[in-house]
């Protein structure tokens, strides 16, 4: 867990440092600024709607008597997003944008489904009933 943790802090600074320097000697710096700004302002614009979208759905789901799990995981994914879409870079942007897209929002729900089912099935997480 570690040096996953390390390889995360060091390796995605380096990624974003480094695109960020090839941006900007092709733009130039102002641009490559307001880019990113536009960029993590739509980012905030979008998870703001489908945050809210996401409320409506779970709302609507509790007052039909049915566990939300599906659009909680969701509105996590959401969540994700849009931290990598306000945190300043390209590749993180891009990754942010993945969380928030419905397309690539459901594959990456299936992905989390399947692992979570299988810490699950092999007892590393527990649920317990209150």
């Amino acid at each position: 867990m570690l040096l996953k943790l390390f390889l995360l802090f060091t390796i995605v600074p380096v990624i974003e440092l480094y695109l960020l320097i090839k941006v900007g000697r092709v733009i130039g710096t102002l641009p490559t600024i307001a880019l990113v700004l536009a960029i993590s302002f739509t980012g905030a614009w979008l998870v703001r709607a489908q945050g809210f979208a996401i409320l409506d759905r779970i709302r609507q789901e509790l007052a039909e008597g049915r566990v939300p799990a599906a659009s909680i995981l969701d509105g996590a994914l959401v969540l994700v997003g849009g931290v990598l879409l306000l945190t300043p870079g390209f590749f993180t942007d891009a990754l942010g944008l993945l969380f928030l897209v419905p397309a690539s929002r459901a594959i990456i729900k299936q992905f989390v489904g399947l692992w979570l089912q299988k810490k699950l099935a092999s007892g590393q997480y527990v649920i317990k009933r209150f």
